[in-house]
């Protein structure tokens, strides 16, 4: 992941000129934080109403424009870390069995749970991507800050941001200095043991880089809040956007909520 994490920006499509990066940065956490929600409080099978979020979510991007292999590349790398987890969810017991070897069983229910959560996921992840992409980290985290999130909360994953560029030049360099010492042409077991040191003596080092880095910090004034003198003002395109998301989200929920109601 540190080595993911340095080969690109956070928010490479920040500065570009659309609709969307003309709202307020809160307008962009209220509008992703409401259709994340609403996907994930649809119920299991309901194809049709993430249908819609999909759909939603295209045009969505395409207003935005997004620089696409940008996305795609962020999202099949993050899904490959769920997808493991999800594939949990296929041995599900319940319905009719359609496969079995052993006490394996890939059933029906087991299917349609899979690809609920799938859908849930991969649609997630596309808008909170979106959401990185095209708004600029100081102002997302000065968002948040608008939006009453708990002080401690924000300057964590501000500290996380700030932070993570020194932990890749410490480990590159600790990379760099095993190779120097020709210890990284041995195995594969023997570099993967040194990787797991180099990681060990990372970590360690971290403690004392960030308590040094606290210090500095306070010292010139750092009260825990990150700072933005000329917060961005929202207008009636944010109240828009707003209202055109609760609408989508609603509409997605009407499409099965009353035979929910009624089978309830």
């Amino acid at each position: 992941m540190l080595l993911q994490i340095a080969a690109f920006r956070f928010d490479i499509d920040s500065q570009k000129i659309s609709f969307w990066n003309a709202l307020a940065p809160k307008t962009h956490v209220l509008c992703v934080g409401l259709m994340v929600l609403a996907i994930a409080l649809t119920p299991n099978g309901h194809w049709w109403t993430w249908g819609v979020y999909a759909l939603a979510t295209f045009c969505w991007m395409v207003l935005s424009k997004i620089t696409w292999p940008v996305l795609l590349k962020r999202v099949a790398i993050e899904f490959s870390f769920i997808g493991t987890v999800l594939l949990g969810t296929l041995f599900q017991r319940g319905g009719e069995v359609l496969w079995q070897w052993g006490w394996l069983q890939v059933t029906e229910t087991g299917l349609v749970v899979l690809g609920s959560v799938a859908s849930k996921a991969i649609l997630c992840l596309l808008l909170l991507n979106l959401l990185t992409l095209t708004t600029s980290v100081p102002a997302l985290l000065q968002a948040l800050v608008q939006l009453r999130v708990p002080p401690l909360l924000v300057a964590i994953l501000a500290s996380m941001y700030r932070y993570i560029g020194v932990l890749i030049d410490e480990f590159s360099a600790m990379r760099q200095a095993a190779t120097s010492r020709n210890l990284m042409v041995s195995s594969r077991r023997r570099q993967r043991g040194i990787l797991g040191n180099v990681f060990g003596s990372l970590f360690i080092r971290t403690l004392d880089r960030g308590d040094r880095i606290h210090q500095a910090m306070v010292a010139r004034g750092y009260t825990g809040l990150p700072r933005h003198r000329n917060p961005v003002q929202a207008s009636w395109r944010d109240g828009v956007a707003i209202s055109a998301i609760a609408l989508i989200s609603l509409l997605g929920q009407a499409l099965y909520l009353p035979q929910f109601l009624l089978n309830f």
